[in-house]
């Protein structure tokens, strides 16, 4: 027990320690877990030989990672990406297959051997690859998409891979996997009963067997449509919180159990569960169980590949074993621009793509172990073959920060041969740069009140949309002076700012009021912060996109707690009135680049205000009951200008 609390002890410290400090500087979660098993296991020997035992159980994180992406993906969606799945993904690993097993038979290795080195190496890290896409949120990116529609594709083939291996086997080969299998003779009679049940599959005809697989997807998909959602009933009426986590874990482990009892891949499994589970409103439910052993089970499953990797058999031969991990990455680089190519993905999607997938994966690790056990591959060579996926494994998180690193060059690349502009050969007094969800609803407005506008928008389905609807829009980038100055900025009388990204926002407001100090600017703000940034751009009337929104959803709570309708609205506008002026104020305390909690003026200052507005917000409840429903409520909403382009009653 005392060994178990130390080992456990010292993965959750690692963790704690290393991540952190790589996601502040800049390298992300999955290089610290496995920088992390690193120092833990070759450089300190804090971990020894139980990281391979914990490795297998840890990788249930990647089982419950396919659960969840699953689950936000509708069959739908599954069936569009059908293309992307058997072309682009079925080349990849067929390619890759290909060529390197045809590069191991060219370096001595018999035909068998090679075959199984080419399916190893065909395959990428799953775990790796999406986390980092979910981290970086490049998930919905073209390369993003492209790269999940692969490592699918991979999963996929590792059961048709598992199969065919035993039939390259030499017979007599009988090697042991690297690491050892340990002795059976402390077996559980859980761990007996399971391998029971494998065995009967196992003694089943070969119709059998793919009787027993059909009827193992049927229930799941069967499972999901119709008994989910009488289970979740029955637990809700326990009221207890931890048995829908009990539930969800119950049903990721029973389906990953029941994959391996068929001989199928326990992480397509939960997938497809996944994807049946899309559609039910107890989605939601079960991504917040499952997440937090997701996370924890994935980082584990890294640290164990830091920690095991054998730098002493590295330092034995280090020129051949980073000779073969460059090499077998550059192969699939090949490939995989290659692919990018014909399948038309952009500059920067493409190289996302390339270097993302180029490395070798965890399933990688299981297709070693099962080769050697029957007898594919040789254990010296085995073992040389872990240190290049571990090796390719901790080389991917590197690749994305070169990605990263690249992606401004080759933004530049994409903008050159990006469509260009439109000619604007309309102008009017009214400018609005982003017609997005906020644009819309302003050029509507000012349009149906009989008021032209020129529209600019980078995004070019937006603009060919908004056309179809009748609505006349120009493509370009509203942050190009020269596309400014051409949609009529030095005569325009108000410009309106309302794109999404908050940096662009606040550099079109800082020219234009460079090029035109009469110029009225509207612009939208994403928060607080923002509202400072654009004060002092010079903004005129800055609107904080969500806050009139929530004023409203404030003043639903108040009439339906007991207010009047006449009562919530005054204690709305009340609330208005006081939030600004306090805005405006705090505006001048605000110090660019200095986080709000460390500017101490600005807190001193924001407490008492928020003192101020909760006596003042009762004050008027107050003389509300009070008075008759006769009340006349003072509409004058201009406080002073103080001379500045933003007024304290142009904030919202």
């Amino acid at each position: 027990m005392e060994s178990f609390l130390f080992q456990a002890t010292i993965y959750l410290a690692a963790a704690v320690i290393a991540v952190p400090l790589a996601a502040r500087l800049g390298f992300g979660s999955v290089l610290g877990y496995l920088a992390a098993g690193i120092v833990i296991g070759p450089v300190l020997g804090l971990v020894g030989s139980e990281t391979q035992d914990l490795q297998h159980f840890a990788e249930f994180g990647v089982v419950m990672m396919l659960f969840l992406i699953g689950l936000e993906l509708e069959p739908k969606a599954l069936w569009d990406m059908r293309h992307r799945l058997i072309g682009l993904g079925g080349s990849q690993v067929l390619l890759t297959m290909g060529l390197i097993s045809g590069a191991a038979i060219w370096l001595g290795q018999p035909p068998g051997s090679a075959l199984a080195i080419g399916m190893i190496f065909a395959l990428s890290s799953t775990a790796i690859v999406l986390q980092t896409l979910n981290e970086k949120r490049l998930m919905q990116t073209g390369g993003g998409r492209s790269s999940f529609s692969v490592l699918l594709t991979q999963d996929i083939a590792v059961i048709p891979m598992l199969a065919f291996l035993p039939l390259l086997a030499v017979r007599g080969g009988g090697a042991t996997a690297p690491g050892g299998a340990g002795s059976s003779e402390g077996a559980t009679t859980a761990g007996a009963n399971a391998q029971a049940a494998i065995s009967v599959i196992e003694a089943l005809p070969g119709w059998g067997i793919t009787l027993a697989t059909i009827l193992a997807i049927g229930i799941i998909i069967v499972g999901g449509v119709f008994g989910m959602r009488p289970v979740f009933r029955f637990i809700h009426r326990a009221g207890l919180r931890e048995l829908y986590t009990a539930l969800a874990l119950l049903i990721v482990i029973s389906i990953a159990f029941m994959m391996t009892l068929v001989g199928l891949s326990p992480a397509l499994g939960t997938f497809l569960a996944g994807v049946v589970l899309a559609n039910s409103e107890f989605r939601h439910e079960l991504e917040s169980d499952i997440e937090p052993f997701k996370g924890l089970l994935l980082g584990l499953f890294f640290i164990t590949v830091g920690a095991g990797i054998s730098f002493t058999s590295f330092f034995a031969a280090p020129f051949v074993v980073l000779g073969l991990t460059l090499g077998v990455m550059a192969v699939k680089g090949v490939i995989l621009y290659a692919l990018g190519l014909i399948f038309k993905l952009k500059s920067r999607d493409r190289w996302l793509f390339t270097l993302g997938l180029c490395g070798a994966g965890e399933f990688g690790f299981v297709l070693v172990s099962f080769s050697t056990q029957t007898g594919v591959l040789s254990t010296p060579l085995a073992e040389r073959i872990l240190l290049v996926v571990a090796f390719s494994m901790l080389l991917t998180p590197l690749f994305f920060i070169l990605w990263e690193f690249l992606s401004t060059r080759w933004a530049e690349e994409d903008e050159d041969e990006a469509i260009p502009a439109d000619e604007i050969d309309h102008k009017t007094p009214i400018i609005i740069a982003g017609i997005g969800r906020f644009g819309q609803v302003v050029n509507r407005m000012l349009q149906l009140a009989g008021f032209e506008t020129t529209v600019l928008d980078n995004d070019l389905d937006t603009i060919q949309l908004m056309r179809k609807f009748g609505f006349k829009g120009f493509f370009g980038d509203p942050t190009r002076p020269e596309l400014l100055h051409a949609a009529g900025l030095d005569d325009a009388k108000v410009l309106v700012v309302t794109m999404d990204s908050p940096a662009d926002v606040t550099a079109l407001v800082e020219y234009a009021r460079s090029h035109r100090p009469d110029l009225h600017i509207v612009a939208r703000a994403y928060d607080r912060n923002h509202v400072y940034e654009l004060y002092r751009a010079g903004a005129n009337d800055i609107v904080r996109e969500v806050f009139d929104s929530s004023l409203r959803a404030g003043r639903y709570v108040l009439e339906n707690i007991g207010l009047t309708e006449f009562e919530a609205s005054e204690l709305e506008k009340a609330f208005f009135k006081i939030d600004r002026s306090a805005l405006r104020e705090l505006a001048e305390l605000w110090q660019p680049g200095v986080p709000i909690a460390r500017n101490e003026a600005y807190m001193e200052r924001a407490r008492a205000l928020n003192k101020d507005l909760e006596f003042a917000l009762s004050a008027k409840y107050d003389e509300m009951r009070g008075l008759d429903t006769d009340v006349s409520d003072d509409e004058d909403e201009t406080e002073g200008a103080t001379g500045s382009p933003m007024t304290e009653d142009r904030v919202a």
